[in-house]
This record gives structure tokens, C-alpha cells and sequence, in this order.
């Protein structure tokens, strides 16, 4: 690939760009997983991970094919992605300033809400498939 202004990353920039292959993998996932230990400080992600303790396990139980139980543990995981997301969201907000300001609030409301979301299909997901369940 032709080196472009637009493609050209300046290594003194940020020198992590420059990495290929399973070099970029290893750092990658560092990374994922120092995300997955920052996410680990909020309560909201917290609780949500021991929520998922339990419910992952369930969906394997409370699916009736693969593709149930593939559903369901993924409702339980998007809650969480949502969760961390909303939290990037939060930090780079106060990372801006301390200061009250209209967008702040806006953007932090709308991660809110995001998470909010997520958790009511999460919710419709399993009350469905426990009603199909056990219901019938």
C-alpha cells in the first residue's frame, strides 16, 4: 500500500501505530484487558458482571437450541459493552473539564440512556425465552 498523507501514521506521533502482526495482537489485547480492569472500578459494571455470572450459565439451560442460548448470553454481553462504552463516554467528558456544560450533560445522558436500553432488551430477551419456556 502507497504511502499517503492520509494513510501515513508519524511513528514519533504515537509509535504504537506502527506495530504489525502478533506484536499488535499482544498489545491489543493489553489494552482490552486494562480496559476490561478500569470498567472493573465502576459499580454499575461490576454488578452487571456478577449478573452475568449467573445468566450465562442459565442461558445454556433456558435456551431450547443453540441459537437461544446464543441469544440470550448475548443480550447479557451487550449490556455490558454498552456499560463500558457509556463509562468511555463519562471519562473523556470529565476528562474535559469539571465545569457544568450543556453537551457534557447531553452526551452523558445519552450513554445513560444507551445502557438503559440495553438493559430492557436484555430484559425482554429472557422474560420472553422464560416465558416460552416455562409457560407452555
Amino acid at each position: 500500500m502507497e504511502s499517503t498523507p492520509e494513510n501515513h501514521i508519524d511513528p514519533a506521533v504515537n509509535p504504537q501505530k506502527q506495530r504489525r502482526g502478533l506484536s499488535r495482537i499482544l498489545h491489543a489485547t493489553r489494552y482490552s484487558w486494562a480496559g476490561l480492569q478500569a470498567g472493573w472500578n465502576e459499580p454499575a459494571f461490576r454488578q452487571e458482571c456478577v449478573l452475568a455470572l449467573v445468566l450465562l450459565p442459565a442461558s445454556l439451560f433456558v435456551g431450547q437450541s443453540w441459537v437461544e442460548s446464543a441469544v440470550l448470553a448475548a443480550s447479557v454481553i451487550a449490556v455490558m459493552v454498552v456499560e463500558l462504552l457509556n463509562t468511555a463516554v463519562e471519562s473523556v467528558v470529565d476528562r474535559v473539564g469539571p465545569e457544568w456544560h450543556q453537551l457534557s450533560k447531553r452526551a452523558k445522558d445519552i450513554g445513560s440512556a444507551a445502557v438503559l436500553l440495553s438493559l430492557l432488551l436484555c430484559a425482554a430477551i429472557w422474560c420472553a425465552a422464560l416465558w416460552q419456556r416455562f409457560a407452555v
